[in-house]
């Protein structure tokens, strides 16, 4: 697929995780993709040097020639963003937007054309090629303009094509799911050092239990609560640790945050439409 240049507002985390894998995918080269953000030159110079990527803060110049324009800002910049764009932006240009819980209707109406909107919900993981990215499209984005998104975020990882409704979901699940991750393993590495383990030991054995957890799960047809019971003897060292995970209700904490992630997507998306009812 021939993409001639992509433009990327904003230059944050999430901007550098998908501009890293794309570049290390070779799904664009460096060169065809700019950058820009509010004022920060140093951070897209670091970008460029590191990626080889365009930096520049002329949005006229950011949007000239672009086949794909990526949203990667804060939800609450959304709007003055999006402002900012109504007269550069044309109908022959696919918008992907990063943004957690900003609805296609919103940009819509903000942008006031019929711009072709994909919402995207990678993670950070794009970065080393293991993101696990959902896509819905609007109603201007036709099955050419998902294919699209398909080929970016098939190159960084897996994807899904699911409803707009379902981002939410999405997006506390997948979206924030890395920072579960690596809090429970904050814990491991703390428990480590209370037991008596040097980082030098307890780190690979963290990361490879991790790792070896994740590939049973993906690769054996078993549930998760079958493997845990084949490792959990009766009486043995397994089962007296879940108790205590079971005492602390660690399954239960874990479904809230989730939830509540959730309840603050839409709450995002709220938070803009009632600019419109102002």
């Amino acid at each position: 697929m021939t993409i001639h240049k992509i433009a990327f507002l904003g230059a944050g985390s999430i901007a550098e995780a998908v501009i890293a894998g794309l570049t290390k995918a070779k799904a664009v080269d460096g060169r065809r993709i700019m950058v820009s953000n509010r004022s920060d030159s140093g951070r897209l110079a670091y970008l460029a040097q590191e990626y080889g990527v365009q930096g520049t803060h002329d949005k006229e110049e950011l949007l000239r020639g672009a086949d794909i324009v990526m949203l990667a800002m804060k939800p609450k910049d959304a709007a003055e963003a999006l402002l900012s764009l109504k007269d550069l932006i044309g109908e022959d240009q696919l918008l992907i937007s990063l943004m957690a819980g900003v609805s296609t209707s919103s940009m819509d109406q903000l942008l006031e054309k019929q711009i072709p909107i994909i919402r995207a919900m990678p993670n950070t993981s794009a970065a080393i090629l293991r993101s696990a990215t959902a896509i819905c499209p609007s109603a201007h984005a036709t099955e050419r303009h998902v294919e699209m998104a398909k080929y970016l975020f098939a190159a960084v990882g897996v994807v899904s094509v699911v409803t707009e409704e379902q981002m939410h979901a999405v997006t506390a699940l997948s979206g924030s799911g890395p920072a579960y991750i690596y809090f429970v393993v904050e814990a491991m590495e703390q428990a480590a050092r209370e037991i008596g383990l040097t980082e030098d030991i307890s780190k690979p054995l963290i990361l490879q239990t991790m790792i070896g957890a994740a590939e049973m799960l993906k690769l054996t047809p078993k549930h998760p609560s079958v493997l845990r019971k084949e490792i959990t003897s009766p009486g043995g060292t397994t089962q007296a640790g879940i108790e205590v995970l079971q005492s602390f209700e660690f399954q239960q904490a874990l479904v809230q945050c989730i939830s509540r992630a959730a309840e603050r997507s839409r709450e995002l998306g709220e938070t803009l439409e009632q600019l419109f009812k102002q």
